[in-house]
């Protein structure tokens, strides 16, 4: 078991071997076995998607961006699969701080805005909130930042 407070801040930058998998609308439009995982106090695990394993035409550019004091810049991805449109369901930084260039480029998606994500075949269930995007396995323990009455944590 992992406990998110055992996760360092800043947070932790780390490669996984773990198939990764997200879905939507009955499309696989991310499969990797080579992801990184951004492991942070409070947080389930992100898992950023390398772009080259990501399928072709079913990112586009979402609007807004967020800063983050660690990683930097984020800018937002909408999912665009057979016309139906989910608006930021994803993230990435393309210039990130250097402490976390590994992962310019890479795409995190909100597990709570797709279908389904998955990560060595086991279904996640994503952080509460809207704006957090961890990724909770079975192996993975709380209390998690995000829900109701965390945001002074």
């Amino acid at each position: 078991m992992e406990s998110v407070w055992d996760y360092p801040r800043p947070p932790r930058l780390e490669r996984t071997a773990s198939r990764v998998t997200v879905v939507h609308a009955g499309r696989t439009i991310a499969d990797s076995d080579r992801c990184w995982r951004v492991l942070e106090t409070s947080h389930p695990p992100v898992y950023y998607v390398p772009r080259d394993d990501i399928a072709d035409g079913v990112l586009e550019p979402g609007t807004g961006r967020s800063f983050c004091e660690f990683k930097g810049v984020a800018g937002y991805w909408d999912v665009v699969v057979d016309g139906t449109r989910v608006h930021r369901a994803g993230w990435s930084y393309e210039h990130p701080a250097p402490a976390y260039a590994e992962i310019a480029g890479a795409v995190a998606f909100y597990p709570g805005r797709v279908d389904e994500c998955r990560v060595a075949g086991e279904r996640v269930r994503a952080q509460e909130g809207d704006f957090y995007g961890g990724w909770i396995t079975a192996d993975i323990t709380g209390p998690f930042k995000g829900g109701p009455g965390t945001a002074g944590w």
